[in-house]
């Protein structure tokens, strides 16, 4: 077993989820038209991508009865302003038997920071027997450390890298067995594997356990790029960001139960690396599959 890295972070963990999730409880100003409260969880200079991800899933599953999301398609448009308040507009681009498409845009002060299109099928509630990868053989979450444990045990030079995962941490427990490349991990190797779930219980709505499924597909995924990309671009010598974000429900999820996500590197062709990752649920179910595509710029030497 491996103990919290400091005696505050399950706490801090637990208030974060508090404000994630009432950060996705839009307010109708209109039909199909939504107001969010500022970013629920902090991150230095930008509003976390996975966030929106997670207000655009919830904001168009306002408009839909009786279809699950099956898809979500985002295109990052531009930065967020931390602690601006966003409205979400909802497009009913079609509705068919089984089908259901909506796009949804998240505004800030009018100007578009998301674009996403979300695909909604009805049908049954679990689905039957179907083919997909197994997932990667991995130790269980119990026998892992957990990022925070990481980011504490960063040398002197390093440490500046961690210390927002520490005191502002994520509202997701995440375990793997390397350091990564941001927090001075290895730089080999295309493929790595990481848990995940909640740190605690949010009920039992479907479209919330899958919005923050979303929200959390969103983690890492930037740093394998990092650790692949042919140039140097560890902490400090290299910046990020996501260009679109692609994600499939295969099966209903239960985030607040460990899922394991397994990340490969598909291309780093210059400066723009494609990632997917496979999500499988503990008993080895694939729940979803997320793709994105990012643009890794080095930081020009002083």
């Amino acid at each position: 077993m491996h103990p919290p890295a400091h005696p505050h972070l399950e706490a801090a963990m637990l208030d974060g989820l508090d404000a994630l999730v009432g950060a996705l409880e839009p307010r109708e100003l209109a039909e199909d038209r939504f107001r969010v409260p500022p970013d629920a969880v902090r991150t230095p200079g930008r509003v976390l991508g996975g966030q929106l991800l997670a207000q655009a899933l919830v904001a168009a599953g306002r408009s839909v009865s009786g279809k699950a999301p099956h898809s979500l398609h985002a295109a990052f448009v531009r930065a967020g302003t931390p602690g601006r308040p966003l409205e979400l507009a909802v497009e009913r681009v079609r509705d068919g038997r089984s089908m259901s498409t909506r796009q949804v845009s998240v505004l800030e002060d009018g100007k578009p920071l998301l674009v996403a299109i979300v695909s909604f099928h009805g049908g049954a509630a679990e689905p039957g027997p179907g083919v997909a990868p197994p997932a990667a053989a991995v130790a269980p979450p119990e026998d892992l450390p957990s990022l925070q444990q990481w980011a504490d045990q960063l040398p002197a030079d390093l440490r500046k890298y961690g210390r927002h995962w520490i005191e502002q941490p994520p509202p997701i427990e995440l375990r793997l067995g390397e350091p990564p490349a941001f927090l001075g991990g290895p730089r080999t190797g295309l493929t790595r594997s990481h848990w995940m779930r909640l740190p605690g219980p949010v009920g039992d709505d479907p479209l919330l356990h899958t919005a923050l499924l979303a929200y959390a597909s969103d983690f890492l995924l930037m740093d394998m790029a990092f650790r692949a990309h042919p140039a140097d671009a560890g902490p400090g010598r290299s910046n990020g960001l996501s260009l679109d974000h692609g994600i499939w429900f295969h099966r209903p999820a239960r985030f607040d139960r460990w899922h394991l996500h397994t990340q490969d590197v598909l291309a780093v062709v210059g400066n723009r690396g494609l990632v997917r990752g496979t999500i499988h649920d503990a008993d080895g179910q694939l729940v979803a599959t997320a793709m994105q595509e990012v643009l890794v710029l080095p930081v020009s030497a002083p």
